[in-house]
């Protein structure tokens, strides 16, 4: 055994004794989980946000993203996993009351697309800060493809309880401020959801195929499944792939943020917003009358930075997440790897986030020295390997440049995430230990994967990846259709919905200065 995982196995007992089942029950969990709007006929919806949804730009739970059509449904943090799930369920249910017959695309790769410029941008309203976003996401198009900004995601949103952290600290021997441990630790834990970070798309990878029309005529070495449909024959998730989103390094456009403290991560995002690009200066900022990105910089804003996974803290109206950052330190991490699980109405299970929970804590209390260039490389191209390959029987990953098989790898990782999971469990056999023990099946069996069922059952019902997507969004629509909202919550959205409008017209009705004015103080 390596000195990591007996440092491991140390911290574990340690925790254990001090009592750390009890604290960890208040970890919080919240969702935020994305969803194409797409006509009956499986086409990309054209209509505005329902109206009777509320304000996108002011609506806690029910927003959109860099579509019109591209809703997004967020969840409250709750330390309750069958709350989490509860909650999400009801919001698809209420968004489905207001849709028509549009239906909620079940899967991360797209409907059926007919070229980015069919694409509508989200639109905000009126007011500075709504126009801002959607410059921000004409740049985005600008940049990447509008194709590529719809591919949908669930992103999962993790915090440790504080007397948890507080008592990892005193394990730990660290003294000082409590604020500057809980950055610290929590940016090693996104250390090593990058180091291991392959393992998500390998056991809840849910995009192996993509229908043609979000190719649109580019050069690719994807198969042909069927006339409609291209695919990679052990790919888990194009969607992390070199086919989807990603800063674009290979052309000198993109950055690698550094994750060496919350300090490095800071300065390295601003110098990134702060520093003109090239190619991005060719497009122009203003043109005309119209915006046509927020800046000509390496990055518009922090959220342009394309990563699997993101240290987070909540921020204020208008308030850079950078500054937040430095102000407030970290409040809780993003895990943005998971696909959308075509199998679930809501896109996720309850086991999927135990393990998730675990991965965390497992991440945490893991050894996790800096990432230098060579080992950077190393996480990019297992992503990239695994998202495409990850099935293949005979696929090694890069591991402290020696090659070693993606199901060794794997195998090791859930060993050691059993005590983890014990930890969390409170006792052995729990349903944290359980989430766990599930995934070995996929370790040992690939063909239990998602990515892998996804392609069997498309081969037996002879069915493309835009067939297949269609009659599984359909079938989550009925469930919906039949959801029971409690009626509680179902007043408090409707309320919601109509304070968000409310809000959004007082902020328009406040705006005094130009958007030129605005844009310049923000960035100041």
């Amino acid at each position: 055994m390596n000195q990591s995982r007996k440092d491991l196995q140390a911290r574990v007992e340690r925790l254990r004794a001090g009592g750390a089942s009890e604290r960890l029950r208040g970890n919080r969990i919240g969702l935020e989980k994305e969803g194409l709007r797409a006509t009956a006929a499986g086409h990309l919806a054209m209509s505005p946000h329902p109206r009777a949804l509320g304000s996108a730009l002011m609506h806690p739970y029910i927003t959109t993203d860099f579509s019109e059509a591209l809703l997004e449904l967020i969840t409250p943090p709750t330390s309750s996993v069958a709350e989490v799930l509860g909650f999400l369920a009801d919001l698809h249910a209420y968004v489905y009351r207001h849709l028509g017959d549009e239906l909620i695309w079940a899967t991360s790769m797209p409907c059926v697309l007919d070229g980015g410029a069919g694409i509508p941008l989200a639109q905000y309203g009126t007011s500075n800060a709504a126009t801002m976003k959607t410059v921000y996401r004409r740049g985005l198009g600008n940049r990447y493809g509008r194709t590529m900004q719809v591919i949908a995601g669930l992103h999962f949103n993790f915090s440790f309880a504080d007397d948890f952290l507080d008592l990892y600290q005193a394990i730990q021997g660290v003294e000082g401020d409590a604020l500057d441990f809980r950055s610290d630790v929590q940016m090693g834990m996104v250390r090593n959801l990058q180091r291991v970070g392959w393992i998500v798309p390998y056991l809840f990878g849910a995009s192996p195929a993509v229908c043609s029309s979000f190719i649109q005529g580019r050069e690719t070495d994807l198969q042909v499944f069927d006339p409609h449909t291209l695919y990679y024959p052990y790919a888990t998730s194009l969607r992390m792939g070199d086919i989807g989103y990603q800063n674009q390094q290979e052309q000198g456009t993109g950055m690698k943020a550094s994750y060496d403290s919350l300090d490095s991560y800071v300065r390295s995002l601003t110098w990134a917003i702060e520093t003109p690009c090239p190619q991005y200066e060719k497009i122009g900022v203003k043109v005309g009358e119209r915006y046509e990105q927020l800046n000509a910089n390496v990055l518009q804003i922090e959220n342009e930075y394309y990563s699997t996974v993101r240290p987070k803290q909540i921020t204020e109206w208008m308030e850079r997440p950078t500054l937040a950052l430095r102000r407030r330190g970290v409040r809780y991490v993003e895990l943005r790897s998971p696909d959308i699980n075509i199998f679930e109405p809501v896109g996720i299970t309850a086991e999927q986030i135990r393990f998730l929970e675990t991965l965390m804590l497992y991440c945490l209390i893991l050894d996790s020295p800096r990432i230098g260039a060579r080992e950077r490389r190393e996480i990019d191209e297992n992503q990239v390997l695994t998202a495409h390959r990850g099935r293949d029987p005979g696929l090694a990953l890069s591991r402290l440049r020696e090659g070693v098989p993606l199901r060794v790898w794997a195998s090791e990782i859930l060993d050691d995430m059993i005590a983890v999971a014990e930890l969390l469990d409170g006792m052995s056999d729990g349903p944290y230990g359980q989430s766990v023990e599930r995934q070995r099946e996929k370790v040992a069996d690939p063909d239990a994967t998602p990515s892998a069922r996804i392609l069997a059952m498309m081969r037996e019902r002879q069915e493309g990846f835009f067939h297949f997507a269609r009659r599984l969004t359909e079938t989550h629509r009925e469930t919906f259709s039949q959801h029971r909202i409690d009626p509680e919550r179902e007043a408090v959205l409707d309320r919601l919905a109509r304070e968000s409008v409310a809000q959004q017209e007082t902020i328009e009705a406040a705006d005094d200065r130009s958007f030129d004015g605005f844009l310049a103080d923000y960035f100041n």
